[in-house]
């Protein structure tokens, strides 16, 4: 079905206002993601209502500070580990236990001790994520 000029836009136009590339696009059109429609040239042309779908985001939490990290785990130091310059603190939050490599002088900056109130903020670009239980 084609569709009248000014209506749609073509995948360069679309790529831009998502933010994304046009083999995005493409990709996405091929797995029925997005709804492109042929012109008379045979060009593919996103819809505008499917561009504003596609732009619509879900709400992100927001961590009301001037921290950039979202991952934060409040929790109490149940062990501090100083060998050297280095020292391994582990923190129980809630049913989980995070596990920080850090220097010796932010232990002793920071008062870190077993029992100690403390927040582990985790910003990474690595995160693996197992599907299922227990690891």
């Amino acid at each position: 079905m084609l569709r009248q000029m000014g209506a749609d836009l073509s995948l360069g136009a679309a790529a831009k206002q998502l933010g994304v590339s046009v083999d995005t696009l493409r990709r996405w059109d091929r797995g029925g993601k997005l709804q492109t429609e042929r012109d008379a040239n045979g060009n593919r042309r996103v819809p505008v209502a499917e561009v504003e779908r596609l732009r619509t985001t879900p709400e992100r939490h927001r961590t009301g500070d001037e921290l950039s990290t979202r991952n934060r785990f409040p929790g109490r130091v149940v062990s501090v580990e100083v060998d050297g310059v280095m020292a391994l603190v582990e923190i129980e939050a809630g049913p989980h236990r995070v596990t920080a490599a850090i220097t010796r002088d932010s232990v002793e900056e920071l008062g870190l001790a077993e029992g100690v109130e403390a927040t582990a903020l985790v910003k990474a670009t690595s995160v693996m994520i197992q599907r299922g239980g227990e690891a």
